[in-house]
Order: structure tokens, then C-alpha cells, then sequence
């Protein structure tokens, strides 16, 4: 006789079945944690910026990158105390993503029942952006567990420690704020939440300042929401309002708004100024698995269980994916591997836009072989993330005295950059040199000049 999932639930120890979401995000957050030994450019920025000394990241801090500067601080004892290559620069993600996954399992089990938090911890563990940066070297799992866990203690109506977390997640990335938002719709009538709420404000006002002023640098590479951006969101709100049919009143109430405010008022607000990236708020989607987890605990017939395992099914499918260096819109260690290939000693190295220095600074040891004939100042004497290059004519003069040069490009049919300074570096190779070789690699070309006549010789 066929046991009904709602049965085998029900047998599995208490004990066991808190331990399972947690246990899950684990497994899944180890397996293939390496990429096969890829890594793509915004982690490459944590890398070697937690590298630097305490005062050279405090001093980059007030020029750039104030919003990520709590988990660079973060990282930078992470590599102190271990400094495990990609291992340590991935570890804090599985563990605060396993540290979500016991809050979700925990508010759903306070709000709808013991199976509704297991359902709701384990959905969440499973879902494919949820699995994607839990093994990404940056804050949004940690931001996210932050969020959880401050949904959790605003239940719990401990109104200082709720300030503290969901500060810390704010501090780790300022649009966790948005979650003050879709809490205002449970508690705004608590005098505690309002005075917590308004602690948590106050507080993140001095890096709101600071980091409004670097808002151009740091979000310029931004543009409107694509209509995938309007899909997905889509997606989530029908998602969300259908699973909310029938799910208890007050789960509701802490789900719903979680699922929708905050991704929603961002697309928003990005229609005047850009500012929406999927994973500036990836907690919301807690919001989506205590709905999940709520609908699916009373459920007696067995089709939804099957449409959810076929749903598991598809999700596996980009699970394996997001294992892969194609998942990521490049890899730095393969550009740095195709140029210890392609490069001589003494080559000059040039970088076509000049934030693709990012590509190399993560393996010092092949960039440290090269002339990096454009840079002026380096990013830790600029304090900034790819430091500072030279004049166009002295960048000109530069170049042309080189013999040989690797130039460091992004994939064909990318949009090129008008400033004066890569204008002067692309017409200097077409005029002065010959094109050599072009090598593809994962959201990058590695391309080799030579002066007229050079690119055969030994």
C-alpha cells in the first residue's frame, strides 16, 4: 500500500525533520562548489579586495563599494583565519543559506504547522536562484538569512534583537531595508516594530549617505528592467497570490507582502532610476516557499505532490546547470589561464574597457608577469576596485613602444565603450599592429598583437 507523503512526514523524528531544510541547503550547497574551478568577475571584486589590509579597504570603503564593504570585512577575516581559495570564498554563502533555510522552516512551523515549516524550509533550499548564490562569494544569502531571521524575531515581538539582525542584513546590503516595508503590513500597530523600525533607519543613514554619493559608479552599468525582469516578476506575484489562496490568515500576512514588496517596489523605482538586479532581493522569495510550504501541508490528494515532483524534476535540471562556469556571465581563472598561455614574458597586457583588469587581479601571480601598460595607479594606491590609467596621449605612447601586446576584450558583439580612453587604446592596435590570434573563453577573448611582421617570430 502506497504511504501518502503527509504519513511519511509525520513519522520522521521532530528533531529530524528541523534538521532536514538546514541539512538539505548543505548538501546541495557542497556539491559542485567549485564550478569546476571557475569563477566569474563580482566574485573576483570580493576576492581581492578581503585581501587587502584593514586600511586600504577602509580607505577604498570612502570611494567605491560602500554597500558591500560589511561582507568585504567579513571575508577579510574569513581569509585571515583560512584562506581556502574558493572554498573559503563560497563557505559563508552555503552556511547563511543553510541558516535561511532553518528560519523559513522555523516562521512556517509557528505559523501553519510543523509539515508546513518542513515543506517551506526544504522549497526553499530547493530553488534554483536560492542554490545559486549560496555558492556565490558575495552578501545575498547572508542578506537574506538576515532578513529570515529578523521575520522571525518581528513574530516573536523581540523588537532589539529584530533591530540588530535585520540591521546587520541592511549593512550587508541596503536594500534588505525593503523588508521593512512588507513588515509594516504585520506589525505597523506595534509600538515596538515601529520604534525598532525606526532604529534600523537611523542607523543605515550613514552608508545611505555614502553610498548615494558612489550610486553612478556603482549602479551606472545598470539599465531598466528587461520584459524577463517583468515576467519573472510575473511569475512570482501569480505564484504567490494562488498559493496564498486558502493558506492560513496570518501566514499571509508575513508571506505575501515578503513574496511581492520588495522585488516589486524596486522594479518600481527602476523605471526612473535603475537601480533592479533579481538578487538585490533575493530573500523575497522566503516569501514564496512559507506560501509553498502552508498550501502543500494539508494536501491529501496526490496530484499536486506529483506536479511538485516534476517541478523537483526541471529544478534538477538547473541545479546541474548552475554548477557549470556557464552559468556565470564569465570566468576569470579561465581568462587568466588563457593568458599564461598566450603571454611571453614581459608582454604588455591592455584592458578594453578598463574594469576588465578585474579579469587578472584575482591571480596576481599571472597579471604580476605582464605590463599593464594603461594603469597609472594600482587599485589598492587609488583606492579603488581597478585602479587608475594613464592619459590618452601617455597611454598612446605607451602602447606603441610596446612590441607585443595582450589585449584583454570583451566577447564580439558587445557594446564598446565611447570614453576617449578606449577609443585611443582600440585605434592604437588597429593602426599600429597586426592581430596575431583571439582566443574565446567563457564571456571573454584573449587577443594577441604583435607589431607588423612580429607574430611568427619565436
Amino acid at each position: 500500500m502506497r504511504q501518502h507523503p503527509e504519513a511519511a512526514i509525520t513519522r520522521i523524528a521532530p528533531w529530524s525533520r528541523r534538521a532536514l531544510p538546514p541539512l538539505l541547503a548543505v548538501l546541495l550547497g557542497l556539491w559542485g562548489l567549485e564550478r569546476r574551478g571557475s569563477m566569474w568577475r563580482d566574485e573576483s571584486v570580493t576576492w581581492q579586495v578581503a585581501h587587502r589590509p584593514l586600511g586600504g579597504l577602509w580607505e577604498l570603503l570612502g570611494q567605491v563599494d560602500a554597500v558591500h564593504g560589511l561582507h568585504y570585512l567579513l571575508m577579510h577575516g574569513v581569509f585571515l583565519a583560512w584562506d581556502g581559495g574558493l572554498w573559503a570564498l563560497r563557505l559563508p554563502s552555503v552556511a547563511a543559506t543553510a541558516l535561511a533555510c532553518a528560519g523559513v522552516a522555523t516562521i512556517g512551523r509557528r505559523l501553519a504547522g510543523e509539515r508546513a515549516g518542513l515543506i517551506a524550509g526544504l522549497g526553499y533550499a530547493v530553488l534554483p536562484p536560492v542554490q545559486m548564490y549560496a555558492q556565490e562569494g558575495r552578501s545575498y544569502a547572508l542578506v537574506a538569512a538576515a532578513v529570515v531571521w529578523a521575520t522571525y524575531l518581528m513574530l516573536r515581538e523581540r523588537w532589539a534583537a529584530y533591530g540588530v539582525v535585520l540591521l546587520l542584513g541592511c549593512w550587508l546590503h541596503e536594500f534588505a531595508v525593503l523588508a521593512l516595508l512588507a513588515h509594516g503590513f504585520t506589525a505597523w500597530r506595534s509600538r515596538g516594530w515601529r520604534l525598532a523600525a525606526g532604529a534600523v533607519v537611523a542607523l543605515l543613514l550613514p552608508l545611505a549617505v555614502v553610498s548615494a554619493r558612489q550610486a553612478q559608479q556603482q549602479l551606472g552599468w545598470l539599465g531598466r528592467p528587461a520584459w524577463q525582469d517583468w515576467v519573472a516578476y510575473g511569475v512570482l506575484a501569480a505564484a504567490a497570490l494562488l498559493l496564498a489562496r486558502g493558506a492560513p490568515g496570518e501566514l499571509v500576512r508575513v508571506a505575501l507582502p515578503l513574496a511581492l514588496l520588495p522585488p516589486g517596489l524596486l522594479m518600481a523605482v527602476s523605471l526612473f532610476d535603475p537601480w533592479y538586479v533579481d538578487r538585490y532581493v533575493l530573500y523575497a522569495l522566503a516569501g514564496l516557499a512559507l506560501l509553498a510550504g502552508a498550501r502543500l501541508a494539508p494536501v491529501r490528494d496526490w496530484w499536486p505532490w506529483l506536479a511538485a515532483a516534476a517541478l523537483l524534476v526541471s529544478f534538477g535540471f538547473w541545479s546541474a546547470w548552475l554548477r557549470t562556469p556557464e552559468s556565470r556571465k564569465d570566468d576569470v581563472l579561465a581568462v587568466a589561464a588563457a593568458v599564461r598561455e598566450q603571454a611571453r614574458p614581459g608582454d604588455a597586457v591592455v584592458f578594453l574597457p578598463s574594469r576588465r583588469r578585474e579579469w587578472l587581479l584575482s591571480s596576481p601571480g599571472v597579471y604580476a608577469g605582464l605590463r599593464d601598460v594603461a594603469l597609472d595607479r594600482t587599485p589598492a594606491a587609488s583606492h579603488s576596485l581597478q585602479g587608475t590609467e594613464l592619459p590618452s596621449p601617455a597611454l598612446r605612447e605607451a602602447l606603441i613602444e610596446s612590441p607585443r601586446v595582450v589585449a584583454l576584450l570583451d566577447p564580439a558583439g558587445q557594446p564598446l565603450d565611447p570614453y576617449p580612453r578606449e577609443a585611443v587604446k582600440r585605434q592604437t592596435l588597429a593602426a599600429w599592429f597586426d592581430r596575431c590570434s583571439v582566443t574565446e573563453v567563457r564571456g571573454a577573448r584573449v587577443a594577441v598583437y604583435a607589431r607588423p611582421g612580429g607574430c611568427g617570430g619565436p
